[in-house]
């Protein structure tokens, strides 16, 4: 019994000894499982690719809504506007109120002066109301520096109405004659501004 028990001993250990030594087999790739792994990934991807685009919004339908047509809005006005002073001579209803005086005008000369007596460049305004020889009736606009004044050679006879007013609006003011004088040949007018009214002397 010693002896077959020493063979089957070296028997064990030389299948022992060669089964550790042994290397494993190398698994075979097979190309067609390749090929359908990548096609499933392609179709995944373009799967994912068409769930995230976002669904077509509709389309608007067309109605019977007339096209727009090309009126345009009234554009508003540049000429220039008057507003009438509380205690002035508003004007009523007189078309010439927003008129400006032509360069020449008929009948008698009258001379104006303009003092003011002011801190402020005033712009003055001069409205005339002519109605011999012939009606005219509009304005002109001046400028007198402060503590200056303005002569005015080139108006006729009639009735006129000043309105003064400083444009800086941080100490503006307006004043005006308050009624209408009418001024004939008989030397010169002299009208005098305060920041409190406008007096003929």
């Amino acid at each position: 019994m010693k002896r077959s028990s020493i063979p089957t001993l070296v028997l064990m250990i030389t299948l022992t000894i060669s089964a550790c030594g042994a290397e494993a087999p190398t698994p075979t790739v097979n190309p067609v499982a390749i090929q359908n792994t990548s096609a499933a990934v392609a179709f995944t991807m373009i799967a994912e690719t068409q769930s995230a685009i976002p669904t077509a919004t509709p389309t608007a339908t067309f109605t019977d809504t007339p096209a727009p047509t090309d009126t345009l809005p009234p554009m508003p006005s540049l000429e220039a506007t008057f507003t009438p002073i509380p205690g002035g001579n508003s004007g009523g209803g007189d078309p010439c109120i927003n008129s400006v005086l032509p360069a020449t005008l008929q009948g008698k000369t009258v001379k104006i002066r303009i003092n003011n007596s002011t801190k402020a460049a005033l712009t003055v305004s001069v409205y005339l109301n002519q109605t011999v020889p012939q009606t005219v009736c509009g304005y002109r606009t001046y400028t007198i520096d402060p503590q200056q004044f303005l002569v005015i050679n080139n108006l006729v006879e009639g009735c006129y109405t000043l309105w003064a007013w400083n444009p800086d609006p941080e100490e503006y003011f307006i004043v005006t004659n308050g009624a209408t004088n009418c001024l004939y040949d008989s030397g010169t007018c002299v009208f005098d501004i305060s920041t409190g009214s406008i007096k003929l002397r």
